[in-house]
């Protein structure tokens, strides 16, 4: 079947370097780049800018690590069909970053901005319990104070596609605000289940019904929660398919509590039975480390998610639908693989740690884009992307004007998904996490420059330096043996965090040595 597009996806695509070349070459180049695609053509009277814009569907998936998925683990024991079907339609990346926690990430995802600026540099607790000044753990600093909510001055992703004209909707998890700065407050015209935690959170039922979700009304009984979300979002996409649109998907999955459907359970559960048991357990000091996949619930989780992507997908190419809308799939974190054994379910091996860590389990998440008429279909890049791209690129990708007061630190990846491309971001990429997780591990900093990768500890300053290319597990500290890149590398994140605002932890008064640290 012929992919068909608008006129005004051809010309993004061929933007910059199209209007300057005669209409031969224009002409070869759309021949190079779209095949034997059909193209829709405006009417007579209408200006390229007339046609419509690409849509958006931006899928985020909570807590699932790079492992996870058949596209970056072909050994993966959870099945992901869906995501696998996407990865081979579009690009897929193999080191796109987040940041360690939840709410970070997707003020990043919003604002184009490191958490730095925005202040949100640790998951939103509305009882702010992980705040500096109710912080009762027993840990050698205070947590830094984070900013609480997303504050309505940020010019946010969905208010730069709403003032295009965009219909936009958000459904899930949005852990960014209470009342009064929720999705609707921040340029979303709908709102399916977004308040100022997961649902799973108040007295509800979890990923049941009744879910006592203020913003997404019951379902029937057996309904479980990312069906019910996918369900919502693909009456959005049928409402509004005939005008441009952005859909932002937010799974409260695969995050805790653990709850999976029965039937998927049990298919986990036989599975786990087939397999040839391996090392389950090691350490990542001062916690346990999950090193091998098998536990049922969280992969009925995991397929849960997958299936509920599959019904999305699904409804782009019933409503013929999929050749112009932009698809995003990405996870706010990594996989939870570390702390008390009951509450880490996945591996992340081969990256180390997971949740709440600046090692690599901790940032690298899965990635994929699916852009119309960009990039060979199932292709991989290894260019490192950062949450903060996305604004720009999205963008950039439905030839929208910039907003670079705005996304200050997002950069366009839109060039590497063109075929042949050797683009790289040209900028190190930088986080600051001034919290103690609840994943065991310490305030931390971190920057990545090229292959080379630092990470500084807040607690004693020690610094560990790693070669990704050559150590992607990062298991050789390198400072030492290179200790002019190790103080440079140190050098450029001090400045960075100067540059940005970053707010440290400071020295807790009432840390006694004498008893268990609350890490």
């Amino acid at each position: 079947m012929k992919r068909t597009f608008s006129m005004c996806v051809v010309l993004c695509l061929l933007m910059p370097s199209a209007f300057s070349q005669d209409t031969k070459t224009v002409d070869a180049e759309l021949s190079r780049r779209l095949g034997d695609a059909e193209v829709s053509m405006p009417s007579d009277g209408d200006s390229p800018a007339d046609a419509k814009r690409p849509n958006v569907l931006f899928l985020l998936v909570d807590d699932l690590g790079w492992a996870d998925v058949s596209p970056n683990n072909p050994t993966t024991f959870y099945d992901t069909p869906n995501i696998q079907r996407l990865a081979d339609s579009g690009l897929r990346f193999t080191s796109a970053y987040a940041t360690p926690v939840c709410s970070p990430t997707r003020a990043t995802l919003m604002t184009g901005k490191y958490t730095t600026r925005t202040g949100i540099t640790d998951y939103i607790n509305h009882l702010g319990g992980n705040q500096p000044g109710k912080w009762r753990r027993n840990t050698r600093l205070l947590p830094a104070p984070y900013t609480d909510p997303l504050p309505l001055g940020e010019f946010t992703l969905a208010e730069a596609f709403k003032q295009h004209g965009y219909a936009t909707f958000f459904a899930g998890k949005w852990h960014l605000g209470v009342e009064g700065f929720l999705p609707e407050d921040q340029g979303f015209d709908v709102n399916r289940g977004g308040i100022d935690r997961g649902c799973l959170f108040g007295p509800g039922n979890g990923y049941f019904p009744p879910y006592h979700c203020p913003r997404l009304e019951d379902g029937p009984p057996g309904e479980h929660l990312p069906d019910r979300l996918a369900t919502e979002t693909v009456k959005f996409i049928e409402a509004n398919r005939n005008r441009p649109f952005l859909a932002y998907l937010a799974f409260h999955s695969v995050h805790t509590p653990l709850q999976g459907r029965a039937d998927l359970v049990g298919k986990y559960e036989r599975k786990r039975d087939g397999l040839k048991a391996g090392t389950i357990w090691g350490k990542e000091p001062p916690v346990s480390v999950r090193h091998f996949q098998e536990h049922a619930v969280y992969g009925a989780m995991v397929e849960a998610v997958d299936e509920a992507v599959g019904k999305v997908l699904d409804a782009l190419d019933r409503y013929d639908l999929a050749a112009n809308t932009i698809v995003v799939f990405f996870s706010d974190n990594g996989g939870l693989s570390t702390g008390k054994k009951q509450h880490a379910p996945t591996s992340n091996l081969a990256l180390r740690a997971g949740k709440g860590w600046l090692y690599e389990g901790g940032i690298r998440v899965p990635c994929i884009v699916r852009a119309p008429g960009l990039k060979r279909p199932g292709s991989v890049s290894h260019t490192p992307i950062f949450a903060a791209d996305f604004y720009p690129t999205l963008l950039d990708l439905a030839c929208l004007a910039p907003q670079p007061q705005q996304h200050l630190d997002g950069v366009s990846f839109k060039p590497v998904l063109a075929p042949g491309s050797d683009w790289t971001r040209g900028r190190p990429i930088f986080w600051h996490y001034p919290h103690y997780g609840n994943q065991g591990g310490a305030p931390a900093g971190a920057v990545r420059e090229g292959d080379w990768k630092l990470i500084e500890w807040y607690e004693n300053g020690r610094v560990e330096l790693f070669n990704l290319a050559n150590d992607i597990g990062e298991t050789m500290n390198l400072a030492n043996a290179e200790p002019e890149r190790t103080a440079r590398m140190r050098q450029m994140l001090h400045d960075w965090r100067t540059q940005t605002g970053a707010i440290m932890p400071t020295h807790n008064p009432n840390f006694n040595p004498d008893e268990e640290e609350g890490r």
